[in-house]
């Protein structure tokens, strides 16, 4: 994660009293949610983020060396009714969400830059209820998911056809596919 960092967050990670948050914005079908792990709201990028307070929870956030497609979830709970509703009506599958790790100064002043943790896409909402409380838990997984998704697309005449009719690119690729063509010999 030192690759993005700013000075001052690293000067407050090797600080002995750490005061971790952490941001988080999603995007709905009628537009952006921004929270933040802390109380009330605060303005930070530009933008103003809602204060979750202790309610936000964050699944691991792993980063490896492999090329990995692993992701992470966001959980609310104590939830307001509007917020379960939300997640219930305008969760869409594929939407962007992000996740930022930020830290505090002992005088609950944000230090610049919060680091960006994690960036995918909105996979499965999951709401539990219970007779104490809602939990509100969104799972987000890395664009790489797409990696193992099998793509209809092929390099044929049909298919650009589909995608541009009229364009004839691929027009003569099955008449040349077994084709033996021979360069630079007499």
């Amino acid at each position: 994660m030192s690759r993005d960092m700013t000075t001052a967050f690293g000067a407050a990670l090797a600080a002995q009293d750490l005061r971790p948050v952490i941001f988080f914005e999603g995007a709905f079908a009628s537009g952006l949610v921004r929270i933040w792990s802390g109380l009330g709201a605060i303005d930070w990028d530009g933008k103003i983020w809602t204060g979750a307070g202790s309610l936000l929870g964050l699944g691991s956030i792993e980063e490896a060396e492999q090329v990995v497609a692993s992701g992470t979830s966001i959980s609310l709970s104590g939830v307001p009714l509007e917020m379960v509703a939300l997640a219930i009506d305008e969760a869409r599958q594929g939407l962007p969400g992000r996740v930022w790790l930020g830290l505090l100064t002992e005088e609950r002043g944000l230090i610049a830059d919060p680091v960006q943790a994690f960036t995918g896409r909105l996979d499965v909402p999951e709401i539990t209820d219970d007779a104490q409380s809602c939990t509100v838990t969104i799972s987000y997984e890395s664009r790489l998911i797409d990696l193992n998704t099998a793509r209809s697309w092929r390099y044929t005449h049909e298919s650009q056809q589909a995608l541009h009719p009229g364009d004839m690119g691929f027009a003569f690729v099955t008449s040349i596919q077994d084709r033996e063509i021979t360069w630079g010999r007499g």
